[in-house]
């Protein structure tokens, strides 16, 4: 039986309804910052009232910080976690998608260390520090079912400077508490369901494949992938479909249990470093069958492409080729099949140097695949990749 270490200590409320329970927990400090994104989803939709409602109902003070962008950046960060400090609050809540919660945690760790976040970044033009003090405590609030990043102490933040898109991430940025209610998803448009519930599948099937997969991982992402190809499809073409809704929900988070990513997510990040207009799961399904196919074309992975086709429904699969096969459908069915890399202000002359920065940028264990990539087959799949 393999070793592993598992730990998990958030708390998760998990349902429809449920951030009307908010105000009867224990919260992790008397004044909060509300993290929110630029947008106004959280503000038309009610959301942000109700949280405020909440907090104050259990007597807990608050201010608002609403300028977290799509792709979160370093100014981001020390601009959240100056507001923080300025106003005297003791902990964060995020409330929003992946890059509210991304942004919330880093927010959270400057709070209590100096310098900038970047310091404590390992990526090529980062200081690789170690966090000299624990983040100040983060209630997670997912209005998204994509990043998992409500269970996770992961962070992925953009250096536009160094156009470079990594993750950061130490033990004290797990969130204290988290609310998963899917009726705070209703509201996301169909395409950006779409792209973040792939996000979400892919950490499931990149840590099935991931050489370091255990039994525990396995349970997981096998689970999330059955739950993600039946119900991302019906969340797509019906927003208002509650009980997709909640079944995406429950899969996000349980791929982000135990998150196993590969060199997918870090070629991603790659693309995403110089162009953040770029939706973080559209990027990973524009190079999702190449990179796939790649191992499967050498038999690679069988037994775990295998059972993430069983998984996804197929009847009686027999080789990696019926998992591409379904996870082409399911893109298809999404509607993804055509997107570009060039729509996204990619070209092809930029391939080129995509290899290299796969190595200095973080998203996922390069060393982790089923079998080690060069840089000419980084190069081969952005190629095939490419539209």
């Amino acid at each position: 039986m393999n070793q592993f270490t598992f730990y998990m200590p958030t708390k998760v409320l998990f349902g429809e309804g449920q951030l009307s329970h908010l105000h009867e927990q224990e919260f992790p400090g008397k004044k909060a910052l509300i993290v929110t994104s630029n947008g106004q989803s959280t503000k038309k939709f009610g959301y942000l009232e109700r949280v405020e409602r909440e907090l104050e109902q259990a007597g807990v003070s608050h201010v608002l910080f609403d300028q977290i962008r799509p792709n979160p950046t370093t100014t981001n960060v020390m601009v959240g976690a100056k507001m923080a400090k300025d106003n005297g609050c003791d902990f964060v809540v995020a409330l929003g998608g992946g890059s509210v919660m991304d942004c919330s945690k880093c927010i959270a760790l400057m709070v209590t260390n100096p310098g900038d976040i970047w310091d404590y970044s390992l990526s090529k033009a980062g200081g690789k520090k170690a966090a000299e003090f624990d983040a100040i405590p983060i209630v997670a609030i997912t209005t998204s079912a994509g990043t998992g990043s409500e269970v996770d102490i992961a962070s992925v933040i953009t250096n536009e400077e160094a156009k470079e898109k990594t993750g950061i991430f130490f033990p004290s940025m797990f969130p204290t508490l988290s609310i998963v209610d899917a009726y705070l998803m209703v509201s996301v448009p169909a395409k950006l369901t779409a792209y973040q519930g792939m996000d979400a599948f892919f950490h499931a099937s990149e840590s099935v494949i991931n050489k370091n997969e255990h039994p525990m991982g396995e349970m997981f992402a096998l689970k999330a992938i059955e739950l993600i190809a039946a119900n991302l499809p019906l969340a797509y073409k019906d927003g208002n479909n509650e009980e997709a809704r909640a079944n995406m929900a429950l899969a996000n988070t349980l791929a982000a249990y135990y998150m196993l990513c590969t060199s997918a997510h870090t070629m991603e990040h790659v693309m995403g470093s110089s162009h953040d207009e770029l939706v973080h799961g559209a990027g990973l399904i524009m190079i999702a069958h190449e990179y796939y196919d790649f191992f499967a074309e050498r038999k690679a992975a069988e037994e775990p492409m295998i059972k993430m086709a069983k998984a996804m429904g197929v009847t009686n699969p027999i080789s990696g080729k019926d998992f591409i096969k379904a996870l082409d459908e399911l893109i298809a069915v999404l509607d993804c099949t055509d997107l570009k890399m060039s729509d996204n202000g990619i070209t092809e002359e930029e391939l080129q140097s995509f290899p290299q920065k796969v190595h200095e940028v973080l998203g996922g264990d390069i060393t982790a695949d089923p079998v080690l990539l060069s840089d000419d087959d980084y190069l081969e799949i952005f190629k095939k990749s490419f539209k």
